[in-house]
């Protein structure tokens, strides 16, 4: 009787395995400056000029390494503000360019020799094309973990979510966060600020008057 070997099925690992899921947390002002000087420190001019408009802009990183220098920059010197147009609804978001961030990406162009029609953060190994959103992803990872923090815990969002998050605590103004955003509907922003959202609530909870 011949014997019948039994194969067993591929043990197929879950793709979330290990990793935090959900919304990443967002930055607190002391880990923006901490990191900030730690960037500063090692002169990584392009770093300081992404994460720095990473964090003013709050765009998705797919808009973000896709920006044109043109967007940032008139004439002889960085924009006060700017508006760019997001590829997944089309509507556009402004935002202000602090002074840091602008200094940082003054900084940035003079070192590349940018022009208007070139792409701001063109990239290192692909002649003529941008930043990919896998990089960018990656440079997250190292800039967290630089000042200690679990680079599970954060992603790109938490750039995009900081300074509503911060809007949201001080204001508590959903419409604000929603413009700034850019999202089409306020209960889109309600989900994405999530624990923000939560945390207030039970302060007014707690509020007694």
């Amino acid at each position: 009787m011949q014997e019948t070997s039994i194969i067993p099925p591929t043990t197929r690992v879950p793709w979330n395995r290990g990793r935090i899921i959900g919304p990443k947390s967002p930055l607190k002002p002391k880990h923006i400056w901490a990191l900030r000087t730690r960037l500063q420190l090692a002169n990584r001019t392009r770093d300081l000029a992404l994460f720095n408009i990473s964090v003013d802009s709050k765009l998705r990183g797919c808009d973000l390494v896709r920006l044109p220098v043109s967007d940032v920059h008139l004439g002889d010197a960085v924009r006060l503000r700017a508006t760019v147009c997001q590829q997944k609804t089309g509507r556009p978001v402004p935002f202000e360019i602090i002074e840091p961030t602008r200094e940082a990406l003054a900084d940035w162009l003079t070192s590349r020799s940018l022009r208007a029609g070139d792409g701001l953060f063109p990239s290192r190994s692909r002649r003529g094309q941008h930043l990919t959103t896998r990089h960018y992803g990656r440079l997250v990872d190292q800039w967290v973990a630089l000042i200690g923090l679990d680079p599970a815990a954060y992603g790109t969002h938490s750039l995009r979510r900081t300074k509503v998050a911060l809007v949201y605590k001080r204001t508590g103004n959903i419409r604000a966060c929603q413009l700034l955003l850019g999202h089409t509907k306020p209960e889109s922003t309600v989900h994405y600020l999530g624990n923000e959202v939560d945390d207030t609530l039970i302060l007014f909870e707690q509020t007694e008057i």
